[in-house]
């Protein structure tokens, strides 16, 4: 019980990281919609399979990478 609750609490911690960056990337409103809600469907898989979804968000974050000033961006708050 307690790995799953660390995996829970790095998942959110995560998507917190996530949220801030897509929100701070300077895109279009409809880049950032796409965006917006490819995380949205994570979020919402995060509350039946963590385990997955974080697999899922990870490839998602490294894909923001590869977006403009992803340099600028640092991670966590």
């Amino acid at each position: 019980m307690a790995a799953d609750d660390r995996l829970e609490d790095l998942l959110a911690l995560r998507l917190r990281e996530a949220h801030r960056r897509v929100r701070e990337l300077p895109l279009s409103a409809e880049e950032k919609g796409r965006l917006a809600r490819r995380y949205l469907a994570i979020c919402d898989l995060a509350k039946r399979d963590p385990e997955r979804a974080a697999s899922r968000l990870e490839t998602f974050i490294e894909g923001l990478d590869d977006t403009p000033r992803a340099r600028e961006n640092t991670l966590g708050d």
